[in-house]
Order: C-alpha cells, then structure tokens, then sequence
C-alpha cells in the first residue's frame, strides 16, 4: 500500500505544483485591465448609478452647455470692475479669424503714446502692413530652413515641425520689434484690412501648399547636386510668387503716404511719410529695450534661453528669454503699468476664461462640483503635456492693488467689442499665477541681475519646445 501511494503522488505531485503556479496566473489574468473585457465594462455600467442625483444631472448636461452649468455663481458675485490704476487708451481693436494677436498687442501698446505725441481721441496702426511683410519673411525663413535641413530625412523631428505649419499667422514680442525696426510702421488709413487679412485661411492654406511645394523642388535640386547658392537663386523666384500672392491677398504695402486726421481740438494733422520715417516719429522709443520675461516651468529658473527655428526672419536671432518664477512676472508688470506704461504678456486664453463678462479667474467654472472629479495639474505638468501654453497675447493697461498688491490686472484685448467686457477684460491675480507665460518689460523697470542674465550665453532649447507653440 505504501509504495501505491508513493507512486501515485509521484504522479499527482508535479500537477499539485503546476497547479499552485497555474492558478494565480490566471487568476491575475482575469484581473488583467489592459483591455475593455465584458468584465471590465460590467464594472464600469455597475459604477453609474442613475439615483435622483445623477438622474438629474444627466438631464440637465444633456440638454445643456455644460460651461453654463459650471459657471461659478458665487465667484460671478464677487466680481466687479473697478481699477484704481489705469493707462488712457480708447478704441477696442479686433483681429477677427486670423492668429495675429501678438501683432496687435505690440501695435496697440504704442498706441496710447502716439495719441499723446499727436493729441488725438484715438489711433490704430496698420496691422496688415506689418504683417505682409511678416508673411513674406516667414517664407523667406522657411524656405532658408529647408535648405540648411536639405540631407535630412523627413521624419526627422526638427524638419517635421517647420513643414507642419511653413508659413503661420502666429507671433512674438520680437517680431514686432524685428518688423518695425525693418519696415516702419504705418497708420491703419495707410494700408488698411481685406477680407483675407481678417480671415487667413484660405490664403494660408494656399501659401502653405506653394512652400511645401517649394520645399520638395529645393531638396530634390540638393539631391542632384545644386550648391547652395543655386538653390538661393531659385529661392529668390519662389518668394515672387509668395509676394504676388500675398499683395493679392493683403494689397501693395505703401513705400510713401500722406495721413490726415483731425486732432481732439478740430485742429487738422498731416504729413507725408515713409513707413520709416512714420515709425521713428510716432513711436520714438527704443523697442530692443524691451525684454521677454518668462515663468517656463519645465526648465531651471535664473537661466537664459533660446528656442531654435523660433524667429520669423532668416538673419535675427531665434528668440531669447530669461526665465523667473510667476511673481517676478507680476511684480516687473506691476512696476511698469504704475509708471504709466502698458505691458505686452502672453497667457493661455483658453482656461478659465469667461468671454460673455470678460472674466479670468481660476474656479469660474466649477467643474468638480458640477461633476465630482478632479482633474487638476500644476502649471508645469500642463506645460509638459501640452495642455497649457501661451496661445494669445494680450496687454495689460490696469491694476487694481490692495496694501500694494495686485488684486486684479485689466486686460485690453484684440477681440473686437462683442467679447468681454466691450473688449476688456478682467483677470483676477490667481489666474495671472496659473495661465500668464510671459510679459515684455522695459529694460529701465529690470534689476540689474535680471538684464545681467540676458549678457550670458543662452541655453538652446529644442525646436519642439512647449514654449515655441506661441510662435506658431
């Protein structure tokens, strides 16, 4: 009897063992979450559970805007527009369907001095001027790209972003400081809008394919073994077409123009000009002493950078910036507007943001009550992954401070009247925290360690950088 058992547990033995390993694999298969298994799905229709709570909610998302119902009612309460500081300016300007709102904040800081200097109720720069000739350089410094990149392949990460979007509506600081510095200026009866200033995507669309086309016609000429300076030449002949293209689009830039207006005491003002010389006697400010101050979350602070293929002319350098925490941001702009001057920033419009009042707050939409989740990142998680960048510049012309500090900043934006406030907004200090990127600060309001920093060597940083989204 005893050797039966022997034998038969030698059999039964391995099987106990294969068992004991089998089972809680496959228990832990069944437990496996990579996939929608029926289980999986049974968990989650078990989950929602229609009581009167959520009965009622379901009716009222799904026969809602869920924004409406989020609305923060209690925080609306509180709101009010009152600023102890202000800058004088008048008349809201609107860039309607087109990514032109860094051009229009850095125009519409200027403003208030050239109606100062002239005596004038209002004024308005030329936008479509300057950005003809900002199209026209992007071109340029595309098709350079294309052939500095000519042996790489198409898939190479660098390449890939500038044939996503050649020639784009979108901007910064300097090129404004760029444009005018080349181009002059000039008043908006000089070289007024058209339909596909205010609106650019078709003509985008078709620039675009005009590049990209260019840019395929550069590379093969690379790859049957045409020097550089060939491969300039044809370039020159691209740009034609792109220029003819875009004077049917934007009109003719004027090289000399006669501007007439009358003055807030009837008295008539007029002179002829070159957008040059209109520039250097409107404006009359150094804009290079104006320098891009910005809260980069995802890098070392204290540090200078610069972002590769982030300029819109082929011989500039790519954009800098010197990076510091959001309240040195707050307190350079802060310093500047009580010194009367306006203050060029770049936040991320789109979070938190009522455009029916023209209110930025963070929690004006309380979307964990209304829902029960939270969904929270800080500013550096949303930065790296994309969720948050400076997608909209705009310009700071008030505060209104408590005990000498900002309670809530007054915001002149370049949406016509029909949003916000008549078109001014209110972003209250917190939101300035969470979704301001970067203001642009007069050299004479900086300490001396903050301009030191930009003497230093810059810091590259990559061409798929969060921060270049901006310029895009």
């Amino acid at each position: 009897m005893k050797g039966f058992l022997k034998r038969w547990a030698l059999v039964l033995w391995p099987a106990v063992v294969l068992g004991m390993v089998i089972m809680p694999v496959a228990s832990a298969m069944a437990k496996d979450y990579r996939a929608l298994t029926p289980q999986t799905i049974k968990a989650l229709k078990e989950s929602f559970k229609l009581d009167a709570r959520t009965t009622a909610l379901l009716n009222a998302v799904t026969n809602n805007n869920t924004k409406d119902l989020a609305f923060n009612r209690l925080m609306f309460n509180k709101y009010n527009d009152i600023f102890n500081y202000k800058i004088k300016t008048k008349g809201i300007t609107n860039q309607k369907q087109s990514g032109r709102c860094w051009l229009f904040a850095g125009l519409n800081i200027m403003r208030p001095a050239v109606m100062k200097k002239f005596n004038l109720d209002k004024f308005e720069f030329s936008e479509n001027y300057l950005f003809f000739w900002d199209k026209l350089e992007k071109a340029n410094m595309f098709l350079e790209a294309i052939i500095e990149t000519k042996n790489k392949p198409f898939d190479d990460r660098e390449l890939s972003l500038l044939v996503e979007n050649p020639v784009p509506d979108g901007g910064w600081w300097e090129y404004v400081v760029d444009l005018m510095d080349k181009y002059g200026a000039v008043p908006k009866s000089a070289m007024p809008e058209t339909k596909n200033s205010s609106n650019t995507r078709a003509m985008n669309a078709l620039i675009n394919k005009i590049a990209r086309h260019d840019a395929i016609v550069l590379r093969d000429m690379a790859k049957r073994g045409k020097s550089a300076t060939q491969l300039r030449k044809k370039k020159l002949e691209m740009l034609k077409t792109i220029y003819r293209v875009l004077a049917l689009h934007l009109g003719v830039p004027p090289e000399q123009f006669t501007w007439r207006c009358e003055d807030k005491d009837g008295k008539i003002v007029e002179g002829t000009y070159t957008p040059v010389s209109f520039y250097k006697e409107a404006v009359g400010v150094k804009l290079s002493d104006y320098l891009p101050i910005i809260d980069h979350p995802i890098h070392p602070y204290g540090k200078h950078y610069r972002i590769k293929y982030s300029r819109n002319m082929s011989d500039v350098p790519d954009i800098d910036f010197v990076n510091l925490k959001i309240d040195r941001l707050k307190e350079f702009a802060l310093k500047s507007l009580l010194a009367g001057e306006p203050v060029w920033f770049a936040a991320d419009v789109g979070k938190e943001n009522d455009y029916k009042e023209g209110i930025m707050a963070v929690g004006i939409y309380d979307y964990q009550s209304l829902f029960g989740i939270d969904a929270s990142l800080s500013k550096a998680d949303r930065v790296r992954l994309r969720d948050s960048t400076p997608n909209h510049a705009m310009v700071f012309i008030g505060v209104d401070t408590l005990g000498g500090r900002p309670l809530k900043w007054l915001v002149e934006n370049s949406w016509g009247t029909d949003r916000g406030n008549k078109g001014y907004w209110t972003m209250y200090d917190n939101w300035f925290d969470e979704y301001v990127f970067a203001v642009i600060i007069n050299k004479a309001y900086l300490p001396d360690d903050v301009t030191a920093l930009f003497k230093t060597k810059p810091i590259t940083l990559p061409a798929w950088d969060p921060m270049r989204d901006m310029y895009r």
